[in-house]
């Protein structure tokens, strides 16, 4: 608790980098080092106020608040949870059991809707709470879907999280998993939100502790999606050491069960619901190598109880491999995505909106979002004797970005799309309506977005001359 024994907010207004910031120092504070009063009540009593101011002065310069920092705006602070400035990314201190001294960032969207989901995005070694911020989409997606994003952030010199002792893998034993755990129930109370759309995403380290988060409270995660991890257990030390070369190397191997034991044992006599879990890895991972990829899939195959062979596999996009455990939709129980020739650092601009899908949390907003007052299409065609390449660039010319669109034109008589891309194209001739994939959604006032399509024709193959855009008409270049 600080001095005052309240929560204390903070708010940060740019999606900037700010450094991370360490525990003070203890303080000493001199004691009494006086000569011996002839009086033993008035020597008593001395003693005892240089005691008093010393434990003040103790507790001032060792709370948080007193810790040099950014200037940052405060907040209003009441003796319960205070909520959070909107629209701008707010550190929250005092939020609860804290053992690890990690740092609380928080962003709440102007749209944020009643009950809201909260997202746990969690950094990667040497990153922060703001790093992340600002090198992910989560706060962006929260201004369209209207959730919470929790960003915890390292305090400790690796910067790294803890996933490898005896206490962040066992349920409350301690360490990172509590600090994290804390801040959510903080969020719950503070905003009522919907206890069952919990859910954890982080890349490296954060993705490792993504894993240990799902094992050491699947009470509390619905799902989980892990960028470049490894399985819940593999960095375990028992010497205080933060890293496994073992594990790193991709040389821990078990089986199902083993892997599924280890989540299991983090909290035993949970016979509740298990966490979804997504996870993505590059072929190429010179840090965590390739093969915790597949030790992840058993790991969470065998606490899911799903059957460890694919029940759907395909390519949402070149050089990835996605296959589906125990369904086939995009809530499937485990799904892992792997990338072809892609090494550690595979996060990459649109890969959370693949996240929310996989959460369920991109299928309504907090309500219609401002479409575009003006757009323009620039469509060209490339033919040969019989089929042609078509290719189309929307540009949002109006103020406002758009989140999700459909593109309405109708193609010359004689056309049939036969394969596109950028886009699903319905129906295959005449009246035709573009909707945008998951990663290319949002368009942002003067930002353009590239699709294209390939068709058949009879003769005539020329492109088409008129554009809806959401319902409003383009002009043309």
């Amino acid at each position: 608790m600080s001095a005052t024994g309240r929560n204390t907010v903070r708010s940060r207004t740019t999606r900037s980098r700010v450094p991370g910031h360490h525990a003070a120092h203890d303080n000493a504070v001199p004691g009494n080092t006086g000569r011996r009063r002839p009086r033993s009540g008035l020597a008593v009593l001395f003693a005892a106020l240089v005691s008093l101011v010393s434990l003040l002065a103790t507790v001032l310069l060792s709370a948080p608040g007193a810790v040099a920092r950014e200037p940052v705006e405060k907040a209003s602070v009441t003796t319960k949870a205070a909520a959070a400035p909107t629209a701008a990314l707010t550190e929250v201190t005092n939020f609860g059991s804290n053992p690890s001294n990690l740092q609380m960032y928080l962003y709440v969207p102007d749209s944020v809707t009643a009950n809201p989901a909260v997202v746990v995005a969690v950094h990667y070694c040497t990153g922060s709470g703001p790093a992340m911020y600002s090198g992910t989409e989560y706060a962006s997606l929260a201004d369209t879907y209207g959730f919470i994003v929790v960003y915890p952030s390292v305090t400790r010199a690796s910067k790294c999280f803890d996933v490898s002792s005896p206490q962040a893998l066992t349920r409350g034993g301690g360490s990172d998993p509590v600090g994290i755990k804390s801040m959510v129930d903080w969020v719950t109370r503070t905003y009522s939100a919907d206890t069952g759309r919990i859910f954890a995403t982080g890349i490296s380290s954060g993705a490792m502790m993504t894993n240990v988060l799902l094992g050491d409270y699947p009470d509390v995660f619905a799902a989980g999606a892990a960028f470049s991890g490894v399985p819940f257990g593999c960095f375990a030390t028992a010497d205080g050491s933060e890293w496994n070369s073992a594990c790193s190397g991709g040389t821990v191997i078990h089986t199902p069960q083993e892997w599924g034991n280890l989540v299991r044992n983090a909290y035993p006599g949970y016979t509740g619901a298990r966490p979804r879990m997504q996870v993505w890895h590059g072929t190429e991972d010179d840090v965590l190598r390739y093969p915790n990829f597949g030790e992840e899939i058993k790991q969470w195959t065998n606490v899911l109880g799903v059957g460890q062979t694919p029940a759907a596999t395909d390519s949402p996009q070149s050089g990835w491999t996605r296959t589906r455990y125990g369904a086939t939709g995009d809530q499937a129980p485990v799904e892992a995505i792997s990338l072809q020739g892609v090494g550690h650092n595979l996060y990459a601009w649109g890969m959370a909106a693949r996240v929310l899908t996989f959460f369920d949390l991109d299928s309504s907003g907090p309500g219609p979002q401002p479409q575009p007052g003006a757009c323009k299409v620039t469509a060209t065609t490339s033919a040969w004797s019989t089929g042609l390449t078509g290719s189309v660039t929307i540009t949002n010319t109006g103020t406002s970005r758009i989140e999700g669109w459909q593109l309405g034109f109708t193609l010359p008589s004689g056309q049939t799309v036969t394969n596109g891309w950028g886009a699903a194209y319905t129906p295959a001739s005449g009246a035709v309506t573009a909707t945008n994939a998951t990663y290319n959604g949002t368009i942002a006032a003067n930002a353009s977005v590239s699709i294209g399509y390939q068709a058949s024709h009879t003769g005539n193959s020329s492109a088409p001359a008129a554009f809806t855009l959401n319902g409003t008409a383009c002009s043309g270049s």
